[in-house]
């Protein structure tokens, strides 16, 4: 028996380690899917249509968003990005747990929207001081850049408290325990294997 899969909205500030945890619970746990969102910017070195993003024109973008084809989308330096609505539910019903990756106001916009009841998950850092740490440790972003990443983390940090789940990243391994946990106990509660296949009761003697 097919059951439908269960949408799933993360959320963190930038340096969080949101992508390695998810990274690590997806070899961990069988029947979690990402999904990948579409893009009109253009690709960079080593990206591939399709698995990094779906990449379109402008003209594609606009047309499939007038025609309400997006759960949620945001133009982002000059960019847009959007999730596709019918891949999404294409996944679920293919019987995947679907992983969005977006910002708090998306996450806003898709916790509005009935017809999926996401599952929210924010990821935060200890402390904004640990968050410092490890941008500084990446050795990527300017003086300038950590100081707006810190402020917009500030900002996030703030709507914490409107996800049905956090998970503070003070470690990996502890933070990668957690989030397994939560997709286990959602998939119980939804008749569902920590693996996610249905569970099937004998009730005839």
């Amino acid at each position: 028996m097919q059951v439908a899969g269960q949408l799933y909205i993360l959320s963190a500030p930038s340096g969080c380690g949101k992508t390695t945890i998810l990274r690590q619970v997806m070899v961990n746990i069988p029947g979690l899917a990402f999904s990948v969102s579409h893009t009109t910017r253009q690709p960079r070195d080593g990206e591939e249509n399709g698995v990094a993003y779906h990449f379109v024109t402008k003209e594609a973008f606009t047309e499939m968003r007038d025609e309400n084809r997006f759960i949620e989308w945001a133009e982002v330096h000059g960019n847009y990005y959007g999730t596709s609505r019918q891949a999404v539910a294409d996944q679920l019903q293919n019987g995947q747990d679907v992983f969005l990756d977006i910002d708090v106001q998306g996450a806003a916009i898709i916790s509005e929207d009935s017809s999926f009841d996401p599952v929210s998950i924010f990821v935060a850092p200890p402390s904004l001081a640990e968050l410092e740490r490890r941008l500084r440790g990446r050795g990527t972003d300017s003086d300038e850049t950590i100081a707006l990443r810190l402020q917009n983390a500030a900002k996030e940090m703030a709507a914490a408290s409107q996800y049905q789940f956090l998970v503070i990243n003070d470690g990996l391994d502890d933070a990668v325990l957690v989030m397994q946990s939560i997709i286990i106990a959602r998939r119980s509660r939804t008749n569902r294997l920590p693996d996610g296949t249905a569970i099937i009761l004998e009730t005839d003697k």
